[in-house]
């Protein structure tokens, strides 16, 4: 098929029907009243993200039954897999670190690229069974909690942070799971949810839920509730230690701020400005710009539209990147176990700015973006 067909959306950030025309190869129609992605086409876009997922797949069980990382000090070595990680967590009573950690880097990608693969293997068959409606939506929701590629990105900072302290070698498992992440990222970046959707429900997408006043105030105190939690959590996540280190039998507790100062110090600017964005100035962000949000819809303010609509979706996006700081811990604490010479232990800023992450993330869903363009006067008429 070298167009799409021509349909009508109703943009779920705003509201309004658009009237999309048949889309040539790599082209994209826009929201003209919010500018949003309603629908991309692309001729092999099925194909792509079918043998991505696939790939995906594959890639992810030989992550796992080999060496991920080889740590030499001192002429001790100690190697883990990435199950090793996980079972580090649990013998040190931090179930729910490792319970988080596994459903972001392993259960849930392995969810959405299951879904994915079937999704688009019927779509390519023609083929609609019932089964593939729950498969969709549940895909959609859970995209945005699958954080492999952010565990990577953690992992090479956790390899900067310990490459001072002794000889750090890449496994096996460390290149699938490089492999594994680039393409769980592709299978997405392929994934046409809206696409996928007008051939699920034969070229009538769903109409979004109708927003009524009683919705629309019910949004705005959740979505308050939640960042104030987000902010109390806040706190602890940067007062108290997010891991501490042994080093011959002394202890080390190290904060997020603390972390970031002695990259500065030895040298490595580039890895504390990411720890700094992602594990300070993200959070604080994100909390600030939905609170600001939330009070524009509350009072009905009708100007910058298009401005705070761009806020939240950056928003929406870079939240999930926090969680690096988080995945730094999880590694240095598997890789890092070499009795009273050198082991990393975890501290109880790991797991309240895991929460600070989640509540912040579950305030950008509650948060209704349609208040910032439908006039609330003529919600209920």
């Amino acid at each position: 098929m070298n167009k799409s067909h021509p349909t009508s959306i109703v943009c779920d950030q705003c509201y309004t029907r658009v009237d999309i025309p048949a889309l040539d190869h790599c082209q994209e129609a826009f929201c003209p009243t919010c500018e949003h992605a309603m629908l991309t086409f692309r001729k092999f876009g099925s194909e792509h993200s079918l043998a991505f997922a696939i790939s995906a797949l594959v890639l992810l069980v030989l992550s796992l039954p080999f060496n991920f990382l080889i740590f030499k000090s001192n002429g001790q070595q100690h190697s883990i897999n990435i199950t090793d990680t996980l079972n580090v967590l649990i013998n040190q009573d931090y179930l729910s670190l490792a319970l988080i950690t596994a459903l972001a880097i392993l259960i849930i990608p392995l969810i959405v690229l299951t879904g994915i693969a079937v999704l688009s293997a019927g779509y390519l068959r023609q083929r609609r069974i019932r089964l593939f409606k729950p498969v969709y939506h549940t895909v959609n929701n859970l995209m945005q909690w699958s954080m492999a590629e952010v565990f990577m990105v953690g992992t090479l900072v956790s390899l900067i942070k310990v490459t001072s302290l002794a000889d750090v070698a890449y496994g096996a498992s460390f290149y699938a799971f490089i492999g594994f992440a680039v393409c769980l990222t592709l299978a997405m970046v392929n994934y046409d949810r809206n696409r996928l959707g007008l051939w699920l429900y034969k070229g009538a997408l769903p109409a979004p839920k109708p927003l009524t006043e009683a919705g629309a105030s019910a949004s705005i105190q959740r979505t308050y509730a939640l960042l104030l939690v987000s902010a109390l959590l806040y706190i602890p996540a940067n007062v108290l230690p997010i891991m501490h280190t042994e080093l011959f039998g002394r202890d080390e507790p190290n904060t997020i701020i603390g972390g970031v100062i002695s990259l500065w110090q030895s040298g490595s600017y580039p890895v504390a400005l990411v720890i700094l964005v992602a594990s300070v100035v993200v959070p604080v962000a994100k909390i600030l710009i939905l609170g600001w949000l939330n009070y524009t819809v509350q009072r009905r303010y009708q100007r910058r539209k298009r401005s705070r609509v761009k806020f939240y979706r950056v928003t929406e996006a870079i939240g999930r990147w926090s969680m690096i700081d988080v995945f730094v811990v999880a590694i240095l604490v598997g890789l890092i176990q070499l009795g009273n010479t050198i082991s990393i232990n975890p501290g109880p800023a790991a797991l309240a700015f895991c929460a600070v992450v989640f509540v912040t993330m579950i305030a950008a869903m509650t948060f209704d973006a349609r208040l910032i363009w439908i006039d609330r006067k003529a919600i209920d008429e």
